[in-house]
């Protein structure tokens, strides 16, 4: 039997019987699509998550509070700190030579207000470099200066979502005053649009003077973190360890693992999400796998059922000449088909899920064509795994007794 003939006595006995062709492939198309839209879920959050992070800034450092391993302070000595201070910055300002440049943040909710209009954001105390180092832009007006730290000035750039909240999306609040925690502050500028998700974005913050911040709404409070850009990518390791150092030494502790402060840099970070989201990919695959291995049970059920319902006609094909291996052969190429088939109409229909639910923003769903051919992939694999035992079967068949079957 050549294979144009093969091919044409599988379809044949496929489109011979329609809906039970269908209900079965249905299976692989429900498993070939799950496949496509959850992997493409699980790939669509690694790229949503890397771009948040590149987007805080580039060759980033940052330094943060940290719990001791005791439930007390650090017992790293006498005078052991276990908050970071404007001081550490000051500190980390003068000694490291991998910087380019450092700012503090201290960063508290408070209810904002304007007129009859309110909010509660995030209130970042800073310095002028945060901009730089954090890449927040500014649409209009200017970001803040030290200078306007050192003198304590009570102004305050606003995100363009408190922005639209508070005033309107016409409206440019440059020069007009709001509320911080019932502390009059003028703004001075408005940031770009920056995008992302989370509460705490730079859209949905306000910045304001460290000095002022200290003063007026959070006290001589200790701030919530070190903002450090290294000089250039290849300088973040060196740039970590030398900040990692220079604490310790201020801090008077001795045992690096019992710091009272994480120095985390954007590359550790970007790995160690990136590692999670990769995990979800691949659990959200095999759960998607689940319906696969239904499906490819669903062959193998109507192969059987095939099988037994054209014994006769196996039979009679083999005591006429058909060899064993035409017989097999056909039965696997039906299953295969099937699956291939059921992979096509299955793809698609991932594919257009997954453009659904990007485009509607439910989800952000990424295809690519790596999950394509994986899918495809496991489609041929199925049908060939599943079609086997039938089409074993089938071949082993003698043909006297295939002939006396009713």
């Amino acid at each position: 039997m050549t294979l144009g003939d093969l091919f044409s006595e599988t379809s044949s006995n496929l489109f011979g019987n329609k809906v039970r062709s269908g209900l079965t492939m249905l299976g692989i198309v429900i498993g070939i699509s799950s496949v496509i839209v959850l992997v493409g879920v699980g790939q669509g959050a690694t790229q949503k998550v890397t771009s948040n992070i590149s987007s805080l800034g580039s060759n980033l450092i940052t330094i943060s509070p940290g719990s001791s391993r005791n439930a007390g302070p650090v017992s790293g000595g006498a005078g052991s700190a276990t908050t970071l201070t404007v001081d550490d910055a000051k500190a980390l300002k003068s000694q490291m030579t991998f910087a380019a440049t450092i700012a503090v943040e201290l960063t508290r909710r408070y209810q904002i207000t304007y007129k009859g209009n309110n909010t509660n954001a995030q209130v970042v105390g800073t310095e002028a470099a945060y901009s730089t180092i954090r890449n927040v832009g500014v649409a209009s007006g200017a970001f803040i200066t030290d200078q306007q730290s050192q003198n304590y000035a009570k102004v305050a750039v606003i995100g363009s979502n408190i922005r639209d909240e508070l005033f309107g999306v016409d409206t440019d609040p440059i020069g007009l005053v709001i509320k911080i925690n019932k502390i009059q502050f003028k703004v001075i500028g408005v940031t770009a649009t920056k995008g992302g998700s989370g509460i705490n974005t730079s859209d949905n913050s306000i910045y304001v003077p460290i000095n002022t911040a200290q003063r007026f709404l959070a006290g001589k409070a200790s701030i919530s973190s070190i903002d450090i850009q290294a000089k250039d990518k290849n300088s973040l390791s060196q740039a970590q360890q030398e900040a990692t150092n220079i604490l310790l030494v201020r801090h008077n502790i001795f045992d690096s693992s019992s710091a009272d402060f994480r120095v985390q840099n954007q590359a550790d970070l970007v790995s160690s999400l990136t590692s999670v989201t990769s995990t979800l990919t691949l659990l959200l695959g095999a759960i998607a796998g689940i319906s696969l291995l239904v499906g490819g049970i669903g062959i193998m059920n109507m192969m059987l059922t095939t099988v037994t319902e054209r014994t006769k006609e196996i039979g009679l094909r083999k005591a006429i000449g058909a060899k064993s291996r035409d017989i097999s052969w056909q039965f696997l190429m039906e299953a295969t088909l099937m699956t291939f088939i059921g992979g096509i109409i299955g793809v698609l229909l991932g594919w257009a899920l997954a453009a659904i639910f990007t485009k509607t923003g439910l989800i952000t769903a990424v295809v690519t064509w790596g999950s394509v051919i994986l899918a495809f992939g496991v489609a041929a694999l199925v049908g060939i795994v599943f079609g086997y035992y039938p089409a074993r079967r089938a071949a082993r068949l003698k043909p006297i007794e295939a002939l006396k079957y009713e």
